[in-house]
């Protein structure tokens, strides 16, 4: 097989599909987790403010959603076609909720009545947590393994399947996590009153991470044991679970210190450090079969031909760093606190 800087071709777009979704996961998740907390805030002004705090950059979020999603399905179509397959509902139940908050951010402002903003307001946040959730969702049968059969076909026979124990946990996690970060990043673009009462959902956030994450972990180790496999068998991996728990117990280190910068880097580290370890656990697979091994979906039997993905990693190469340049430009030009004007939400 072909390699390039002694990876093969399907190792390296594993890694640019688990970079992309990283990227996704960071930015995406602190505005899904600024729009978790919505009503908890209860003025009328602190709604406005941390609305207009992820205003300028939530669709923009979402190009890495799309980019990811087009990456996925050219360099492994067979693993795109069967997750979407077994997993129907809950991706479309996310399809739902994300239009259903990007209406609601848009058409809020749109109408004056009192009742008119509380329902885009349920909206709005509702929909966020449900997109973290559903997220976490996926993670967690995405871990534990799918009912996949002969031919990559879903076998699975129960309408809700995937909301199965571990799958639940991994959701709450994931929402748990997100809504720290999204905390942290709110504390960032607010001051005064709202700013003091985000210091204190801060800590409750992290709180409601720091169990979910507690439970999940203990709940992995004890009944999926496959996924500690490569750890036991290459102890030198164990670098990156450490890394993992001391940029946790960095985040409310440099929160109670007021340091909300170097506090939001590492609660985007921490979503980096837990993907790159999901990325180790199942490598070189993609999507464990429940049924028998022989069905698992790997880098291999799901990939593109090698002629195709070195031409998509010559587009890769292009077109990154034009979607950093965009991404660090728009957040660039809006970085600092938000003020409310006559063109904001």
């Amino acid at each position: 097989m072909e390699t390039f800087l002694g990876l093969d071709y399907p190792t390296w777009w594993f890694l640019v599909v688990g970079g992309l979704f990283s990227g996704y996961a960071i930015l995406d998740g602190f505005d899904f987790g600024a729009g978790a907390w919505h009503l908890f805030l209860k003025k009328e002004n602190s709604r406005r403010i941390a609305l207009n705090a992820v205003g300028p950059v939530w669709d923009g979020n979402e190009v890495w959603l799309v980019i990811g999603g087009g990456a996925l399905f050219a360099g492994f179509p067979v693993m795109y076609a069967t997750l979407f397959s077994s997993l129907y509902i809950p991706f479309m139940l996310f399809l739902l909720f994300i239009i259903f908050r990007a209406i609601s951010i848009e058409f809020r402002g749109k109408e004056p009545m009192l009742w008119w903003r509380k329902l885009w307001d349920t909206s709005y946040s509702v929909s966020s947590i449900m997109l973290a959730f559903l997220l976490g969702v996926v993670l967690g049968n995405v871990l534990q393994g799918i009912a996949i059969g002969e031919n990559y076909q879903y076998q699975g026979g129960v309408l809700f399947e995937f909301l199965n124990p571990y799958a639940l946990m991994t959701g709450f996690t994931t929402l748990s996590l997100f809504m720290a970060h999204g905390a942290i990043f709110l504390l960032l673009k607010t001051e005064g009153r709202l700013f003091a009462k985000l210091t204190r959902l801060l800590k409750r956030g992290m709180i409601f991470f720091m169990v979910s994450f507690a439970v999940t972990t203990l709940y992995t180790l004890i009944y999926i044991p496959h996924l500690s496999d490569d750890f036991k068998s290459n102890p030198s991996l164990f670098i990156i679970p450490l890394l993992t728990f001391l940029s946790i117990a960095n985040v409310p280190r440099l929160a109670e210190k007021r340091k909300y910068k170097a506090a939001f880097l590492f609660s985007s580290l921490t979503i980096a450090f837990l993907l790159v370890l999901v990325a180790v656990e199942l490598y070189p697979v993609l999507l464990r079969s429940s049924i028998d091994p022989q069905y698992n979906i790997d880098i291999y039997n799901a990939a593109s031909s090698t002629k195709s993905l070195q031409i998509m990693m010559i587009i890769v190469a292009i077109g990154t760093p034009l979607v950093l340049f965009y991404t660090i430009f728009v957040y660039k030009t809006f970085w600092g606190k938000v003020k409310l004007d006559e063109t904001s939400y």
